[in-house]
């Protein structure tokens, strides 16, 4: 008996989660699945069809741009308005005149975006280094195509490339261009997709093309010995990192970095940038400099203006007197956008799919590409050959008779008939009998049929050879680079950008950059900070604080110097001097823990200056501890703001002391002891958060170190009896010793 077939399972349908008002039944559905039908359809669009470049070198907009002046005939023609190839590109590119007016500005040889224009040019088209200098409308420009857009075009009538229908099926455009040299790494191509970006930078033709070759003759072959770095429109200079570099290529993935290029004009005492990266712009450029000076961070430029003109970009920066040009440039350069990075990003369309690749991969995929160009050509121009050889070879029957021909033509007494009495006449199919019908009158005679029966021996060599270059791999790339060294003989120009190297960058300290003076700083016990100039203490030295609150420290310090600010939670905060505004002594100043974004409930122990983390801290502990630490156990490389353990917490802190050299220092305790012991007894320890050696020896459970001072040597002389040669001591009791806020102390 045989099996029933079960029947197929119908879907689930979503379960109805509510009945909202104006929006009918709301389904349930998983984020998941919403995303796979709604969102990722959006993203490949976006991507597909906007964002990146394909392997050909060129978006959809510019390939519809391109093609559009293509059959508008003006890679021969005249120049003409710039309005007249938007309106015609609207046939293929929907999106408005304004976009199709935008990709063709950046394409133009005036806008100076690409290192091979593809659109040539006249009047305004803005600068591609300028943010305002904007272009004109499109009524008052006009364009062509410069000649380099033979190459990719070459051939696109022989079948090269697939054609497909345009948005609205009346005509047809080209999927891809069958450039014949790698265009997508000539210019550069920056897109931004959904979730994903594209960035590629252009490289110099003739060092490209001399790559491809040698990659096709070996492809084991080292790029670096011909592809030297990126080439960039704008020139500008670019530092040389062999390892950045072999990343780029083998990953897709890097940054190199630029700088501009500048001369000085000794005369007018101006620097003059004639070259800056192709990552900002003037605009840029001038505004960070004009920040700088209204900050005074730089006090070496008296002004600045942009002198672009007909003869290209220049910015001129006056220097006052005295200032050395050279030292000046390498501050602007770390400071300001005259030295920038290009982030690399290789993504690039294959087959429909982006991919990311590394210049090798890019060119082994253009390799196959342009081979299937290629291909497609020789498979072309063999048919025709062979079309024209097959009417060659019945016309060559001809000839044996011309008077035939004539009498069954003259014959024949219907029209339709004439071609299949010359089939039977001559032993021709229809196709061969056809085309001799058709010969003038004029050209049925022996010099002509002979003339052109002369050339089916060429033919038949040329299909010969035609069929033995497409039998071969070999013979296919032979003929890929013979087009790519006319390439580099037609277009090839010098490098524009030049390098420089790591030797040539001169590190420029912060402390060139502020201004130094004697000044006073002060920390109160709830944590407000001042710095005070020596004139204005003159002034008034009475110190504003808050209700309750007292002054705790200070120091006379310099404007240069570095503050470390330790906390209560066993955390430093670093900062500089010169961040801090000048305050009067009738200032409330500033609240430390808000500036410097203490955490949460953490205040201010001490306050310590340096200008080269020479010395020591010492930390005393209520255990009798005391710990000696060198200062330039805090000092780091990086700009580190905050630096975690910066002493121990397994004891509560008493007190913090900063000493240049040695000291001595008194310790009061709980149950009425003191002691004063000298810090040379105390070996330092590199480890911040030591718990340091006992010096006071505290007998009963329950004293602990109250308090610490740095005293001088006439009190300590004075209190010698407190004072010991050795650690640790019980010290002695200070019934008899005088207040401590009365000891004079350091």
């Amino acid at each position: 008996m045989a099996r029933k077939k079960a029947a197929p399972k119908k879907a689930a349908k979503p379960a109805v989660d509510a009945y909202i008002e104006g929006a009918g039944l709301v389904a349930d559905e998983k984020i998941t699945q919403s995303l796979e039908k709604n969102f990722m359809p959006y993203a490949m669009s976006v991507i597909i069809s906007r964002a990146f470049p394909e392997i050909d070198g060129f978006k959809p907009s510019h390939r519809k741009l391109l093609y559009t002046m293509y059959n508008m005939g003006l890679l021969k023609g005249k120049l003409t308005k710039s309005a007249n190839i938007v309106g015609a590109t609207m046939r293929l590119n929907p999106h408005g005149d304004a976009a199709i007016y935008e990709t063709m500005v950046r394409l133009s040889r005036g806008n100076e975006a690409l290192l091979h224009p593809y659109v040539q040019s006249k009047g305004n088209f803005g600068k591609a280094y300028s943010r305002d200098m904007s272009y004109a409308a499109s009524r008052y420009t006009e364009a062509k195509l410069e000649p380099i857009c033979e190459e990719l075009f070459r051939d696109i009538d022989k079948n090269t490339v697939d054609f497909v229908p345009n948005y609205d099926n009346t005509m047809m455009e080209p999927s891809l261009l069958p450039a014949s040299y790698p265009s997508i790494l000539v210019n550069a191509n920056v897109g931004i997709g959904v979730s994903m970006a594209s960035a590629v930078c252009p490289f110099n033709l003739e060092e490209i093309c001399e790559s491809t070759i040698a990659l096709m003759k070996n492809p084991d072959f080292n790029i670096m010995e011909t592809l030297k770095g990126p080439d960039f429109p704008g020139g500008a200079s670019m530092l040389y990192d062999e390892e950045e570099l072999e990343k780029i290529y083998r990953t897709g993935k890097g940054s190199v970095k630029l700088r501009a290029k500048y001369q000085f004009d000794k005369e007018a005492r101006c620097l003059e940038i004639v070259e800056i990266p192709a990552t900002t712009t003037i605009e840029a450029i001038k505004e960070k400099i004009v920040a700088l000076v209204k900050t005074g961070k730089i006090k070496e430029i008296s002004d600045i203006r942009d002198e672009t003109d007909l003869n290209g970009l220049k910015i001129g920066i006056d220097i006052k007197k005295g200032v050395d040009p050279d030292k000046l440039m390498q501050k602007l350069y770390k400071m300001t956008p005259l030295q920038d990075s290009y982030a690399c990003n290789f993504y690039i369309l294959v087959n429909g799919y982006p991919k990311i690749m590394g210049v090798y991969e890019i060119l082994n995929e253009w390799i196959k590409f342009r081979m299937g160009c290629v291909k497609r050509r020789i498979v072309y121009d063999l048919e025709k050959k062979k079309e024209k050889l097959h009417l060659l070879k019945g016309l060559g029957k001809i000839l044996l008779d011309i008077d035939k021909a004539i009498k069954i033509i003259r014959e024949t007494e219907e029209e339709t008939e004439v071609v299949p009495n010359l089939m039977i006449g001559f032993g021709i199919d229809e196709v061969q009998a056809d085309y001799v019908a058709e010969i003038k009158l004029r050209h049925l005679n022996r010099e002509h049929i002979l003339k052109r029966t002369a050339e089916t021996d060429k033919l038949e060599e040329e299909i010969a050879e035609l069929e033995d270059t497409l039998g071969s791999d070999r013979k296919i790339k032979n003929v890929i680079i013979g087009e790519l060294k006319e390439v580099i003989k037609k277009y090839g120009q010098p490098r524009r950008t030049q390098f420089f190297y790591k030797t040539d960058i001169e590190e420029v300290s912060v402390e060139e950059e502020v201004e130094d003076y004697q000044c006073k700083l002060f920390l109160s016990q709830s944590g407000y900070f001042k710095k005070c100039t020596m004139q204005s203490l003159r002034m008034a030295s009475d110190q504003k604080l808050k209700e309750g609150d007292v002054m705790s420290q200070e120091i006379e310090s310099t404007n240069k110097a570095d503050l470390l600010f330790f906390s209560d939670k066993a955390n430093v905060y670093k900062t500089k001097a010169a961040q801090f505004k000048n305050t009067k002594a009738s200032d409330l100043g500033d609240y430390i823990p808000a500036v410097l974004s203490f955490d949460s409930g953490e205040g201010v122990t001490a306050m310590v200056d340096t200008l080269d983390y020479s010395g020591y801290l010492i930390f005393i502990y209520d255990n009798g501890k005391a710990a000696k630490v060198p200062l330039n156990a805090y000092e780091t490389k990086t700009n580190r703001k905050k630096l975690a353990n910066a002493y121990s917490e397994k004891q509560k802190l008493t007190a913090i002391f900063f000493v240049k050299d040695n000291a001595e220092i008194m310790l009061r305790t709980s149950n009425g002891r003191a002691m004063i012991f000298d810090t040379a007894l105390l070996m330092p320890k590199a480890t911040r958060n030591t718990i340091g050696v006992q010096v006071m020896t505290l007998k009963a459970k329950s004293a602990r170190v109250e308090r610490a001072f740095i005293v001088d040597e006439n009190t300590a002389a004075d209190l010698k009896k407190f004072r010991s040669k050795t650690i640790p001591v019980a010290g002695c009791l200070a019934k008899d010793l005088e207040d401590p806020d009365q000891i004079k102390f350091e």
